[in-house]
């Protein structure tokens, strides 16, 4: 099984990658119901700076770094999940087995994200995109990490 601390430092690569996925979406998902790229982005850093950032449109140090940031430090924290889960055998599953584990860590990010956390503290974009987009959210967030996954597996040489 991989020690939590060899998970943490495989996540920062899953996370990163599952970050990158999810917050394209987020833009493009933006773009298409609040007309803005940004917008989604900024509104997660309304855990911080309250419901204005939610109403921001335009791309700004205050409201798309701190989301950004904020977005980037979840995915990581929730990668670590998703690395311990595969543990040193996901260069050996298949690839729709490290896709399901994704998934289901994905899933369960949405059920915390949206029952178990206060207002404050939820992501923030539900307030900028409609439920199919957050699904598609979530999706892409499930489909990084799984790339990310693949990613160290390939690099490793299956030694992880």
């Amino acid at each position: 099984m991989k020690s939590w601390s060899q998970a943490a430092r495989d996540a920062l690569v899953s996370g990163s990658v599952a970050s990158a996925t999810s917050t394209a979406v987020l833009a493009a998902c933006g773009l298409a119901e609040a007309g803005s790229p940004y917008a989604p982005t900024n509104a997660v850093s309304h855990w911080y700076f309250g419901d204005r950032a939610a109403r921001e449109d335009a791309p700004s140090w205050t409201y798309t770094a701190t989301g950004l940031v904020t977005h980037h430090a979840a995915s990581v924290f929730w990668a670590i999940f998703y690395e311990k889960l595969g543990g040193p055998r996901r260069a050996r599953n298949p690839p729709l087995q490290n896709l399901g584990e994704a998934a289901l860590v994905s899933a369960v990010a949405c059920f915390v994200d949206y029952r178990l956390t206060p207002r404050r503290l939820m992501p923030g974009y539900e307030q900028r995109i409609g439920r199919p987009a957050l699904a598609a959210v979530y999706a892409s967030f499930a489909a990084g990490l799984a790339l990310g996954g693949a990613w160290l597996a390939i690099t490793s040489g299956g030694r992880r």
